[in-house]
Formats: structure tokens, sequence, C-alpha cells
């Protein structure tokens, strides 16, 4: 059976949640909806390696982080996933004004790469906000107005909606290795 190895691309503030996110699912697929501690992955530990089996072969999952490789630039991605902190309105913001244009600079590809893009920490979405609430609803406009292929959000620290967007980041990953690639035929979609 042919193993193919798909590297994947994780940008977004500092913060916002990547390495919790990479930890919690590092500790295999029975444990990401569970309610159960998080050991940290160090980012000298990347790339964080998965191996996921299909009628259609094997695949070696790659994932990286901005904190590591030093340059992450120099990567050539094969799925990018921009994320932010649901809590934080400025991570939501940067996305759309820092990540996004550093990613289209980065990478020449950057209209035939799928690009996901996640909210994190959605354990924190308080209505009690002083910059009010990040509803879906305004974190998915903000995807669409980027061009992603789909939205996602999900809580590491609580597993909440993490066995769906593993799932999605999963089957984005796969077709990247068909002829028809792993971008949406018509834009953005929520999960």
């Amino acid at each position: 059976m042919e193993e193919h190895t798909i590297t994947i691309l994780l940008v977004g503030d500092e913060k916002c949640g990547k390495s919790t996110f990479l930890s919690r699912i590092s500790q295999g697929r029975q444990n990401l909806h569970a309610h159960t501690p998080v050991t940290l992955l160090r980012d000298l530990d990347q790339p964080f390696v998965f191996e996921v089996r299909s009628r259609k072969g094997q695949y070696r999952f790659e994932f990286y982080d901005t904190s590591s490789p030093e340059n992450w630039r120099l990567l050539r991605p094969d799925l990018l996933i921009i994320c932010y902190d649901i809590s934080q309105r400025l991570s939501l913001i940067n996305i759309q004004r820092v990540w996004a244009n550093q990613v289209r600079t980065a990478f020449a590809a950057i209209d035939t790469l799928p690009v996901l893009v996640l909210g994190l920490k959605r354990d924190l979405r308080s209505e009690d906000d002083p910059n009010g609430i990040i509803y879906p609803q305004e974190a998915y406009q903000a995807a669409q107005a980027m061009r992603a292929d789909k939205y996602m959000e999900c809580s590491a620290t609580t597993g909440e909606l993490m066995t769906q967007v593993f799932d999605d980041i999963c089957n984005t990953a796969l077709k990247t290795t068909t002829a028809d690639g792993g971008q949406s035929a018509g834009g953005c979609v929520a999960m």
C-alpha cells in the first residue's frame, strides 16, 4: 500500500490555541471528544506526525505551526489552516489583516492551496465579552471574504467539536492527493 505524505501548516496569532489543538489530536482519535487534560507538545517536536489509513491508502500527515520551523514560509504545505482565538476579537481581525496577507505573500500557489479557517477556544466564547461576542456567523463571513474553503471551530480543552474538525481536516487533506485537489468547488462552507 502506497504511503502519501501530506504537509499541513497551521498559522495564527501566538497563543490562539494551535499547540493545544495539535496536542489534543496527538492523543489519538479516541480522545478527541474527551474532557481529559492535554499534555502540550513542544515546538521542537515538529513536525507532529499522524498516521491515517483509509480505503485508498496510508497517509502520513505532518502538522507544523508557525512556532517552528524558524522560517515556516519555506514550507510547501498541501493544506493551510488559519487559526484564531474565538475569545479575542483582535485574533479574528488579524486572520483577515495579517495572516491572509502573509500566506498570500509566502505561497505562490495560494490560488490552488486549500485553506481552512479554524476558530479555537470555543469554550471561552462569552456573553460577557466587552468586545462583543464573536458568533460563528461573523467568523464564517470573515472566512468567506478570505475565500477560504471551509470554516470550523472547536475547543481543544473540552473536546467540543474536535472529532468533526479533525474529520474535516482529514477529508480535505486526503482530497489534496487526488486530481481534483482539496479546494471546495463553491467557496467557503461551514462545518
